[in-house]
Order: structure tokens, then C-alpha cells, then sequence
């Protein structure tokens, strides 16, 4: 007996394909969905030859009543588009890919709204670049893939989109991540205290020396796979820069607000290409929840005995909460908050923590504090993700901590390292762009190998100052990490600094108008700023090698061993750490994991000199004395007053 397929449409487009198919199977034609669909159908088609998302609705819930799958053929703005097929009870449905779809074209937002409009009020019930050839060549396409499926063959819309130039007919094909929050087919669990639990697992290395547990050879296929694509593509877009003393590559991560750029840079463009890809998972995974639904909205009072408490992270002073205009509010105890599970390791259970806190681009609106990336880490395990996001929250509380109280770091000798490779980045940085390295060590009590970064120019023209951080249970591995940071900035941002070189001198001169996270970086380019690093700079202190300041680091050959010997440190100074598991659908199909790690009492990064954090942050007072640096703690009035150079 041979197979049934519902052509549900009109126009030309379904009566080519319904002449195609005739041939060969049982073909049912019907208008929309309103009519029932024969008992025996196999497969249903819905086409048009102009625009009509209502239509794809409909087919979505007719379809997923029938229990059977569906495919779409139709044309929107010029252009031919045949996918996905969809299985029911499965994701990854018509909506995942409009949704992929929008997100990787331009104007997305208005294209958003006319979605919407036309989605509720309308359609395009023909194209003008419909025409005879164009959807005789969508037919064959339909027809050939309607062949696949019936016949039990891997379907070329699995997953996938044909998209075609109805000009030039030029077909290609596009793979579609499946959306988690899609209201169609998404399957988001509520976020729950048994799932934030975390019981750590073995990890193993790579090698003896290495502190991964996946290598980007094995992750390659997947991450160019599943994430880049230039139409469909959780991220659409890559640029090589020629101009940076290493191998530069940046992707684009698109957003309804507007393109997020993301970089990576080692001795090689297609790693670098890999690592930037992995940034840009981080980074969609750190700005809102996407893995779970946020459930639980109450009061700090309320939930006091098992959420966190957000006086411990830092907040900002009551002088900048009245500034005219400011976004955020002081916090209040009553006020109701979204709360997302964490696990704390000092207590060894869940604890609730504010959503804000959680993932750094909520906030506004309802905010007590401003929050960025700090601690936001990705893995090829959940280990390896935690891992990494501690070295972030102590990079970052390092390098604020010496600028903040002024820290005259131990000056390294950047040649003592018995590293060749670093000897090859010291040496190219400073003969392709004529920056000088200078290293210090910013350790902190927690015993952490933390580097302070400087690379200084030796020519006349260009960024004088450019500042960055590390840390690494290996130092050599910090240095390497912050030189690749501060290279970024090397000979690319030139001519960005000479044109708007008066708007950062207003900067030096008023710290107020330091409003952006390149802000602070562009104001260190000043020769004039120069004198703000002094503290670090002075000569009289005597260059000490690597062996002298730091100490082997502890060999494992499972990376559990290390974090667990970071938390041990972290338990024995009363600091808690506390993770909540960002990982969404989209990266955990790959093995890949994502968290954010927060540690009371350490120093958040911010950017924008108003959105400083110190308030309730009494660490940062007496940690230099601890360390020998002062002789007796500081106060509030005596730290740094002037924007940070954190890049």
C-alpha cells in the first residue's frame, strides 16, 4: 500500500509538489488544518508560495495531534525556505527555526515585530519572487526530501533548513539549534535544589601537565558544527584580525539588543577560532536563565535561612544609590526578588541566590547591584567549568585588590620562567608592536598564583599603558592568559585612541565620564595616566624570578584534585564558594558545561566608575596588612580613588 501525504496549502508551490508525489504515493490535498487529516496519513507538507507563520502554527499543533511529522515549504522576502521537519513530541521545531533564523539576520527586532504582526493579523499570500522556476526548483527539493522520509532515510531537514535564492536558485543548507524556551516545543525543567546539588566526579586530564579534560581537537567538529553559521547559527559571524600580534578571531553572538562580540586568541586562527566559539557559549549562557525556569520569587526575610546573603557580594554606597538617575536601588530585605538554586561547598547544600547575581545581564529595573561577568566559566565538565570559574573570581579580586589599596607587587623577571614559549610571546609582542612585558606577582592570601600584567610601549605612538590579569595554580599559565589579553588592544585599538584621545584626557580629569568597560582600559593609553601606575612601576624594587616567588604547583592527574585543593584553601579562610549551574540544552549536547562561581567577601569587577562594588567588602581593608604590605589597615577614604585599568 502506498504511503499518504497531506498536502495542506494552495498555490502554486503545493500543486507542483502535489503532481511531483502523485506518481509514487497517496496524496490528500486540503486547505488548513480545520478539516480532518486521513487516519492513515504518513506525513504532512505545508506550503505556500508567500509568507503565512500563522499557518506554521496551526501545522505545529495539527501535526502534534495527529502524532505525526511535517514539513514546510514557503517564501519570505525573495527566498525560498524548505525545513524543518518535525517530529512530534521532539524539539527542535518551525518556531526554533524562525527564531535561529531572526536572531542571525539583521534588523532583527523590527523583523521580530512584523513576525508578530503578520503571525496574528495576516500573510503574504504570494511573493513577488515567486515565480514558476523558483518554485519548481522548491518542488523537486520537497519532493525528493518527502521521498527520504517516507522511505525510513536520514532526512536532509532534520534539523535543518534549505534556504534558496529564487533569483539565482543558489541553494544551501542550514543547521538550527533547537530553542529551549520555545513556547511550541521546549522542555525547560523548573529550577530546583536537587538539581543545583553538586557532587563532584572524577575529571581526568588530558595529560600530566594539562588542565583540561577535553581538547579542542576533540570539541572542533561539534563547536564549527553546531554553533557557527552565518544564517541560522547560535552564533553568525567571524572575523580573522591581521593586525594583532597573535592569532586573533572574534564571533558574533547576536541579541535582540544588539551583537556581542567575542574573541579568542592563541599562536593559531583556527584554535583561536575554536576558543572564541567557546567564549560566546560562556558567554550567552552567563547573561539570563536558560537551562531551568526560574520558580521562586519572595524577600530576602523570607528566605533568609537558605539564600544567600547579598550584603556579603558587595553592593554599591548609599552616596551613588542617590546619584540623579542612577539604575539601581539600595537593597531591601522586603522587596521581592526571582531567586535561583546554587550550592554552597562550605555549608554543603543548595542555597537560593539572587537571580541578578546569578546572570549578569539582569538587573536593571528592580537591581541592587551591578553585575558582570565574574566567575562565569565554561568546561568540558562540570569540574573543569568550576575550576576555571574560580581562577576568574580570584584574577579579577587580585588585580582590584592591588588597585585599590596600592599594592607595590614583587616585580618579576618575565625571562626567569623556564618557559620557551612565553620567551616567544615576550619576545614578538615587543618586536611586532614594541611593548616591553612587565610582570608582578599579586598573590593573595588565598595562595593562588595571580599575575598583574603590564605591557608598556616603547614607541611614540600608540596606547602608552595596557593592564591585564591572571591566575593559575601554574604562573607561567596566568602570564601566558594575560599577555594574550592585553595583545588584544596592541596596534588594533590605535586609531580608535587618537580620534577620541580628548574625550578619555575629560576622562583622566573626571572620573564620572568613565562610563563603559573600554573606558577604562582607553584612559590608561594616556601618557598622562602614567603617573597613576607608579605604584607599580618603581624601579627600586628588585626583579625576582619565578622560582623565588612561586611555588612548584601540585601535580594531579584529575582536575577534581585541584579544585578541591582551591576549596580546601577557600574553607580554611571561612570564604564559601558557591556555584550555580548556568549550562543550557544547547551546550550540554556537545558535553560542555557552564557555571558561575561567587565567593563572598572577594572583590566583583565592574566597569563604569559609578557602578563601583565596595560597599560591605571589609577585606580589601585589612587583607594588604595581612600580607605585609601595610602596616595597619586601611579605611574606605584611603583606597584608589580613580577608575580601575582592568581591560
Amino acid at each position: 500500500m502506498s504511503a499518504v501525504v497531506v498536502v495542506v496549502g494552495a498555490g502554486q508551490l503545493a500543486d507542483l509538489v502535489c503532481k511531483e508525489l502523485a506518481v509514487h504515493y497517496v496524496v490528500v490535498r486540503q486547505p488548513d488544518w480545520k478539516s480532518p487529516l486521513p487516519l492513515e496519513a504518513d506525513l504532512a507538507l505545508q506550503l505556500h508560495d508567500g509568507w503565512q507563520p500563522f499557518a506554521h502554527l496551526e501545522a505545529e499543533e495539527g501535526a502534534r495531534s495527529y502524532g505525526i511529522p511535517w514539513l514546510r515549504g514557503f517564501v519570505a522576502f525573495g527566498e525560498g525556505i524548505i525545513g524543518p521537519l518535525v517530529h512530534p513530541g521532539m524539539t527542535g521545531c518551525s518556531q526554533c527555526a524562525d527564531m535561529r533564523m531572526l536572531m542571525g539576520g539583521r534588523e532583527r527586532k523590527e523583523m521580530w515585530e512584523l513576525h508578530q504582526r503578520v503571525r496574528d493579523r495576516g500573510s503574504i499570500a504570494k511573493d513577488a519572487w515567486a515565480s514558476r522556476s523558483g518554485l519548481l526548483h522548491m518542488s523537486y527539493l520537497i519532493a525528493a526530501e518527502t521521498k527520504r522520509v517516507l522511505q525510513g532515510e536520514q532526512a536532509h531537514t532534520e534539523g535543518h533548513m534549505y534556504l534558496i535564492h529564487l533569483k539565482t536558485l543558489k541553494t544551501s543548507r542550514h543547521f538550527f539549534l533547537p530553542d529551549p524556551s520555545c513556547k511550541v516545543c521546549g522542555m525547560l525543567p523548573e529550577d530546583s535544589p536537587e538539581a543545583a546539588r553538586i557532587v563532584l566526579q572524577p575529571s581526568p586530564k588530558l595529560g600530566p601537565s594539562s588542565y583540561r579534560c577535553r581538547s579542542l581537537d576533540d570539541l572542533k567538529r561539534g563547536l564549527r558544527r553546531d554553533y557557527l553559521d552565518y544564517r541560522t547559527g547560535f552564533l553568525n559571524g567571524k572575523i580573522r584580525d591581521l593586525v594583532s600580534p597573535f592569532a586573533d578571531v572574534s564571533v558574533n553572538l547576536p541579541l535582540f539588543q544588539g551583537d556581542e562580540g567575542t574573541a579568542g586568541r592563541t599562536h593559531s586562527y583556527a584554535e583561536s577560532e575554536m576558543t572564541a566559539i567557546l567564549e560566546g557559549l560562556e558567554r550567552y549562557c552567563g547573561m539570563a536563565p536558560r537551562g531551568k525556569r526560574t520558580v521562586i520569587r519572595d524577600t530576602y526575610r523570607n528566605l533568609r535561612g537558605q539564600a544567600l546573603d547579598p550584603t556579603t557580594v558587595g553592593l554599591h554606597t548609599k552616596e551613588q544609590y542617590e546619584q540623579p538617575g542612577y539604575p539601581f536601588t539600595p537593597f531591601d530585605p522586603d522587596h521581592s526578588l526571582n531567586w535561583v538554586w546554587g550550592y554552597s561547598f562550605i555549608q554543603e547544600r543548595p542555597i537560593l541566590v539572587p537571580e541578578l547575581l546569578a546572570y549578569y545581564s539582569l538587573g536593571f529595573g528592580e537591581g541592587f547591584a551591578f553585575e558582570t561577568s565574574n566567575g562565569c566559566a565554561l568546561g568540558g565538565s562540570l569540574e573543569e567549568a568550576i575550576f576555571y570559574g574560580i581562577l576568574e573570581v580570584v584574577e579579577r579580586d587580585s588585580f582590584l585588590m592591588t588597585w585599590y589599596a596600592n599594592l607595590g607587587l614583587p616585580r618579576l623577571d618575565p625571562y626567569s620562567a623556564p618557559d620557551q614559549e612565553l620567551r616567544f610571546m615576550l619576545d614578538r609582542l615587543q618586536a611586532v608592536a614594541g611593548y616591553e612585558v612587565h610582570l608582578f606577582n599579586a598573590t593573595m592570601e588565598n595562595g593562588i598564583p595571580s599575575v598583574w600584567t603590564l605591557a608598556k610601549n616603547t614607541r611614540k605612538e600608540g596606547l602608552n599603558v595596557i593592564c591585564a590579569g591572571g591566575a593559575h595554580p601554574d604562573p607561567i599559565r596566568a602570564v601566558k592568559s594575560s599577555i594574550y589579553e592585553a595583545a588584544a588592544m596592541v596596534l588594533t585599538l590605535n586609531d580608535k585612541f587618537q580620534a577620541n584621545r580628548d574625550t578619555y584626557l575629560q576622562m583622566l580629569h573626571d572620573p564620572a565620564k568613565v562610563r563603559k568597560m573600554d573606558d577604562h582600559s582607553m584612559l590608561y593609553a594616556l601618557p598622562e595616566a602614567e603617573e597613576r601606575l607608579h605604584f607599580l612601576l618603581n624601579d627600586e624594587r628588585p626583579l625576582r624570578t619565578f622560582a623565588e616567588e612561586f611555588k612548584q604547583p601540585a601535580r594531579h592527574a584529575d582536575l577534581t584534585e585541584d579544585v578541591k585543593d582551591m576549596l580546601q584553601r577557600f574553607q580554611q579562610l571561612k570564604q564559601d564558594v558557591i556555584v550555580v549551574d548556568q549550562t543550557t540544552p544547547e551546550i550540554l549536547r556537545n558535553g560542555l558545561h557552564c557555571v558561575k562561581v561567587l565567593i563572598p567577601g572577594m572583590l566583583p569587577m565592574t566597569f563604569g566608575h559609578h557602578l563601583t562594588r565596595l560597599s560591605g567588602l571589609d577585606r580589601v581593608l585589612r587583607v594588604p596588612m595581612e600580607l605585609g604590605y601595610t602596616a595597619e589597615p586601611l579605611t574606605y577614604e584611603k583606597l584608589n580613588p580613580h577608575p580601575h585599568p582592568f581591560p
